[in-house]
């Protein structure tokens, strides 16, 4: 975002400019209507956006955050409360430039007598107030009340006619339809592909059949139609390639998660790529085959293995789990969707050695390792579902990832690559990121079978082609070199998947 010349902005506007219909700060996919949130996630989201904010260089400093050090983590009530602190915190991020303006502009910010320690706070208060056109919010009797946010929240109220002018200003100013269109057009084009994203859930085998969920989606008035163009009301559809895969319209994803079959883990809601990535790895195995997670982060991704290959007798092993608190969290998770043979490893996946003697009988490994999240359209689901690195968010919220942190993704990617070629009992890695970056994908393949690197027993490597039918959907950008690559769409979003398997040895 430019840098607002603050000199020539008068407050002279009145109310009503603010309240007419194009006057809305943005109007996102994580935020399509007004929600009175509870105290509680004001701070939590003020904890989530001081570890995030955009740092200036110290002669471009205007707004102080006070130290970086937060005390205490956020509490969270359940996932919806952690869903909404995020996209809280992330919105007040996209818009960090933006609200310092208004706060600055309209003296809010030299008038009043607060602490550093509290600007994050009053930051994501004024995102939400001014996304409520600087209305009062309504408090139900049965929430915690907290002195902090209440303070804030009549300070801000006190100032709301000059606040609303400022961002009123702001907007006149860069001659913008909305103030959305402030954002870097990439972030612009991100927000309208996750209000047109379609929702993915892959049927959980392990409790129930395709038919009895074919079944239960009727009865609870749901119609089975042949193409994602013409998703509409309560329809769905099959996947083309994964046939475990429905697809609903994007409409109905509050409605799906609060369905009992969601809640009970007969449905799991989870991006595509993730199904892709899990019907690869099946594809791969035998009946007595193991299988080696590297990652603990994708939890889902580990379940639907399990549930696609609970006819088998081999195991699933994760590793990286290294607290007593994410091991119970996942088994308990596991046992709910009736997961059997999964074995969780405390060694992370580079500490791991290649002849440990529990992993002998393990034919294929799954790498899905930390990446930039940039074919994601909707930031925050990827953050929390995946547990991906929150840091990356600052650079989301700008439409773009900085070179030194892309540079460090694709340099521990190659890295755990390069580990994963030295299980000589492995005879396939399946590898997928989140990133439309060649960095993280092309370039990690290419490099990591250029490298001889010590210690890789048996036959090399090569690029195999993904062991899912065939790729002709128009999301498909490029099947070359045997990579999948999908690019961000209205439909789906970006992910690559490759598959190396082992050169087959000539006995001639």
């Amino acid at each position: 975002m430019p840098n607002l010349d603050l000199s020539n902005l008068s407050v002279s506007v009145k109310m009503s400019e603010l309240n007419s219909k194009d006057s809305s700060l943005l109007s996102t996919s994580s935020m399509t209507e007004t929600v009175n949130y509870p105290d509680q996630v004001f701070i939590n989201a003020a904890k989530i956006f001081q570890g995030i904010y955009r740092k200036k260089p110290p002669d471009r400093i205007l707004v102080n955050y006070g130290p970086d050090i937060v005390h205490t983590p956020p509490q969270f009530k359940d996932e919806r409360s952690q869903r909404w602190s995020y996209e809280l915190a992330f919105n007040a991020l996209k818009y960090q430039d933006l609200l310092e303006t208004i706060l600055l502009v309209s003296g809010f910010y030299h008038s009043q007598p607060l602490p550093d320690e509290m600007t994050s706070l009053v930051v994501v208060m004024l995102f939400d107030f001014q996304y409520r056109k600087f209305q009062p919010r309504y408090v139900s009797n049965k929430e915690e009340v907290i002195d902090e946010v209440q303070e804030i929240e009549a300070l801000l109220d006190s100032y709301k006619t000059k606040l609303a002018a400022a961002l009123a200003k702001c907007r006149i100013k860069y001659a913008a339809p909305t103030i959305e269109y402030i954002l870097p057009e990439t972030v612009r084009k991100q927000e309208q592909r996750a209000s047109t994203l379609p929702v993915y859930a892959w049927i959980n085998t392990a409790k129930a059949s395709i038919t009895e969920v074919y079944n239960t989606l009727r009865q609870e008035g749901f119609t089975q139609i042949d193409s994602p163009s013409e998703l509409g009301a309560y329809t769905y559809c099959v996947d083309q390639h994964c046939q475990d895969l429905l697809i609903f319209p994007p409409h109905l994803k509050e409605e799906l998660g609060n369905m009992g079959m969601v809640v009970h883990n007969l449905l799991i809601l989870q991006d595509k790529s993730h199904s892709l990535a899990a019907h690869s790895v099946k594809a791969l195995l035998t009946e007595d085959n193991d299988v080696i997670v590297a990652n603990p982060y994708s939890v889902y991704t580990i379940a639907h293995i399990s549930a696609l290959t609970g006819q088998f007798s081999g195991n699933i092993y994760v590793c990286g789990v290294k607290s007593e608190s994410r091991e119970e969290e996942m088994l308990e998770l596991f046992g709910n969707m009736e997961c059997r043979n999964i074995k969780l490893l405390k060694e992370s996946f580079p500490d791991l050695d290649p002849s440990d003697i529990r992993l002998q009988k393990a034919k294929v490994l799954l790498l899905l390792p930390q990446c930039s999240g940039s074919g994601v359209s909707d930031p925050v689901e990827f953050i929390l579902q995946e547990h991906g690195d929150t840091a990356l968010l600052q650079d989301l919220s700008q439409g773009c990832i900085s070179t030194d942190r892309l540079n460090g993704l694709a340099k521990q990617q190659l890295s755990e690559l390069n580990h994963a070629m030295k299980f000589s009992k492995v005879q396939a890695i399946v590898y997928g990121t989140c990133s439309i970056y060649p960095e993280e994908n092309e370039n990690v393949i290419r490099q990591a079978l250029h490298l001889k690197s010590e210690g890789i027993k048996g036959p090399s490597y090569r690029i195999s082609a993904p062991l899912i039918p065939p790729c002709s959907s128009e999301d498909i950008e490029s099947a070359s070199d045997n990579f999948l690559k999908v690019e961000p769409s209205k439909t789906s979003n970006g992910c690559f998947l490759a598959v190396l398997t082992r050169e087959t040895v000539s006995l001639s």
